[in-house]
């Protein structure tokens, strides 16, 4: 499997295009409003065009109903939805079924025992995401800037793709890659100036290190599988 690398939160045609011209394999769009990352429809439908099928539209809701559901797939027209709420594999399943789009399930993870909960979510979801625990005062489970404790991950082997987030920016994922293995990641508030506010050096830098610390990866394997 080649490395994934999904840019979230994208709001404005600028970091859109920049995105894209890294080559992001997937781009996120986020439909919450408590999130400084919400999206409109309008929005939507105007960076849908721009992506012209350069790279995969993730919509990212949390604990939406059906209606808002539809809303958005009307809008956005993505390739995923990404759960980033607390709903259930009984809920996700019914959102599959009830859309046909793969879904991307994310996962609050601070201890060992948030694993607990994986398996039932692998059974019905396309990809899961391992995200960081949110504080309990916080008003939205994601894009908070802050990462989780990388080595749980070992040995956890879900039996479907796995996204890593939380806190990853382009100083760390070098780092999180080794730990994890994970030849996925996806980076919010850490390509940002601001709470919202893409920042175009910083994604450009984000995807140049997370694909050169790939290649390493690959290249030191197969040295010492020789």
């Amino acid at each position: 499997m080649s490395l994934i690398v999904k840019i979230c939160g994208l709001s404005t045609p600028e970091a859109l295009d920049v995105a894209l011209e890294e080559h992001a394999d997937m781009v996120g769009f986020v439909f919450f409003p408590p999130s400084p990352r919400n999206l409109s429809f309008d929005s939507a439908r105007a960076l849908r065009g721009r992506v012209k099928g350069r790279a995969k539209k993730v919509a990212l809701s949390v604990d939406a109903d059906d209606a808002l559901l539809s809303a958005i797939v009307d809008a956005l027209d993505p390739d995923f939805l990404q759960l980033h709420g607390k709903e259930s594999p009984e809920r996700v399943a019914a959102i599959k079924a009830r859309f046909r789009l793969p879904a991307i399930k994310a996962l609050a993870i601070e201890t060992k025992a948030d694993f607990t909960q994986v398996k039932d979510y692998a059974a019905v979801s396309d990809w899961l995401l391992f995200d960081a625990k949110a504080p309990a005062e916080a008003t939205r489970p994601g894009g908070l800037g802050k990462p989780f404790d990388w080595s749980l991950i070992r040995g956890v082997v879900p039996g479907v793709p796995v996204m890593l987030s939380g806190g990853l920016d382009a100083s760390n994922v070098e780092e999180a890659m080794r730990i994890t293995g994970l030849p996925a990641v996806d980076v919010s508030s850490g390509v940002e100036s601001l709470p919202g506010r893409k920042d175009v050096r910083k994604i450009r830098e984000f995807i140049r290190r997370a694909r050169q610390a790939y290649l390493e990866a690959r290249a030191d394997s197969v040295v010492s599988n020789a």
